[in-house]
């Protein structure tokens, strides 16, 4: 190059000073850009032919060494394709942001599905962004390392009034993001993460008089455990086994099960269970450790409680959502299908939760989520119940953790009342249409299979046109996939299946596989 030739200005120069992260100016940015959801969620939100811009996130900010153990976990952020069904209101713009570019036609999939607008419509209102990078590193930090990409992002925004936010859950990441694009995140405030965590949803429990595993919070070290391991044995002297929990695990793969050995209850047992953690405390997630179990546990800190076990036992949760008016609103109950050895691992849930205690459940869960609003929690949460059945035929509800996200039974739903048009009454336990009728859907998150490898996005589709898999709007039944990207390197998809009846929800699904198991056998 001639040394006299000038070098045309940079493309971008990012000449914004923003504050550093986690810091005080941030915290105030943060706090004077929230002022404006309020008045989005009372005058946009309600109104279909309000203009808005929805950036969606679905990073997985949570703790990476044990997200890399979830297989195909980066094809998680597609879990919130769901959200591309706002396009059903004519004036919506998407932004949908992820790790990696996603198959065009996993999106024309789910642009199909939209009721009464046309894919052609809704795509010109849709921009899809990709990190190009398959790093584990959470999706918020590789956006966050790109300040073009930013960038773009604030130029597609035209209205930052009518802009928000929507993420998977919410951290620091999250939170400096919003302030850099200048736009308000819907949800709770990272700085109240401990009311999360599952320490903080045991305290918050006592507070709102639920029932609750017998157990101890805020432990921070291997003594921490076998003391609070020993604390449980003399007090249930029976017990067999107990559950260790990181504070901020989540499908079960932060936790373990310690099966206590025979042991006298006299001054030595904590010393004893101490010197046998190693051999009888197992993580649920067969890919983690004793070693890097303990040595998160110890960075993140824990609780140890109960094992509670019961003739008859379910797995329940109740979602909610709070509102910038601090109005509390139940929006769905879930029976969770949970794996592995002792039932702790997240594989799929059943909606709604079971008739004979989805009302008792969901006023349960209403107690917790009034302390949550007095604690200022914003926005979509979980909370997880052990349900067991006494001897007179009655539930006892035992409240175990808090998700202060979205989670496994969110997309589902959303999928389902985007489709229908309907709304979960929480005072019947039952899910109606907007045409009157009752719905029911049997959902998973891991329909997985060695066969299954090798099958294209398009190949799948295929597959189900061919065997009328189809969602049907006009009858509101069928089968809708997602985290179909995962499908040809891991074998393995989620589906939700809709029907009139649980049982033909569940007819669906298992039909569902049984074709594909058909088709890929040899």
């Amino acid at each position: 190059m001639n040394p006299a030739e000038k070098i045309p200005d940079k493309t971008f120069i990012n000449s914004n000073h923003f504050p550093l992260p986690g810091s005080d100016e941030e915290r105030a940015a943060f706090m004077n850009i929230q002022k404006g959801f309020s008045r989005q969620y009372e005058t946009i939100f309600p109104d279909k032919l309000a203009p808005r811009t929805v950036v969606i996130l679905p990073s997985l900010s949570l703790d990476q060494d044990i997200l890399s153990k979830i297989k195909g976990a980066v094809h998680y952020e597609e879990r919130m394709l769901c959200l591309l069904m706002l396009l059903r209101m004519p004036l919506t713009k998407i932004i949908y942001v992820t790790s990696l570019p996603i198959e065009d036609s996993i999106i024309d999939y789910y642009l199909h599905l939209l009721p009464a607008i046309t894919s052609h419509h809704a795509r010109k209102r849709l921009t899809m962004l990709s990190c190009y990078d398959s790093s584990v590193k959470p999706l918020t930090e590789k956006i966050l390392a790109r300040p073009r990409l930013i960038e773009r992002i604030k130029k597609l925004i035209t209205d930052v009034d009518s802009a928000h936010l929507t993420c998977y859950n919410i951290t620091g990441l999250e939170k400096t993001l919003a302030v850099h694009l200048g736009i308000p995140l819907f949800g709770t405030d990272p700085d109240k993460f401990y009311e999360g965590s599952k320490s903080g949803g045991r305290k918050t429990f006592r507070i709102a008089h639920v029932n609750l595993p017998d157990g101890y919070e805020d432990l921070n070290s291997k003594h921490d455990i076998a003391r609070s391991l020993a604390a449980l044995k003399r007090d249930h002297p029976t017990m067999r086994k107990a559950v260790v929990k990181m504070n901020d695990g989540f499908s079960g793969d932060g936790n373990a099960i310690y099966r206590y050995p025979p042991v006298a209850l006299d001054d030595t047992l904590e010393e004893t269970i101490m010197k046998s953690l190693l051999q009888q405390l197992t993580p649920v997630s067969k890919d983690v450790s004793e070693e890097l179990f303990f040595e998160k546990f110890e960075s993140m800190g824990g609780i140890v409680e109960e094992f509670l076990d019961g003739a008859v036992k379910m797995s329940p949760s109740v979602q909610c959502v709070i509102t910038p008016s601090r109005k509390i609103e139940i929006v769905s109950t879930h029976d969770q299908l949970l794996g592995g050895d002792d039932g702790q691992i997240f594989l799929g849930a059943i909606f709604p939760a079971d008739v004979g205690y989805s009302v008792t459940l969901a006023a349960e869960g209403r107690k917790v989520a009034q302390v949550l609003v007095d604690k200022g929690a914003l926005g979509r949460f979980a909370i997880d119940f052990i349900s067991i059945m006494q001897p007179g035929g009655e539930w006892k509800h035992y409240a175990i953790e808090i998700n202060l996200r979205k989670g496994g039974t969110t997309h589902p739903f959303l999928m389902l009342q985007f489709l229908t048009d309907g709304k979960y009454n929480a005072d019947t336990g039952e899910y109606i249409t907007a045409g009157g009728n009752k719905r029911f859907y049997f959902a998973s998150d891991n329909v997985s299979s060695e066969k299954y490898k090798g099958l294209t996005p398009d190949d799948l589709l295929d597959i189900s046109m061919y065997h009328d898999l189809m969602y049907d709007g006009a009858a509101q039944e069928g089968v809708m996939f997602h985290m179909v990207g995962a499908l040809s390197e891991f074998g393995k998809l989620g589906l939700v299946s809709v029907g009139s009846t649980p049982e033909r929800a569940r007819a669906f699904y298992d039909k569902t596989i049984r074709i594909l198991d058909h088709e890929c056998c040899e």
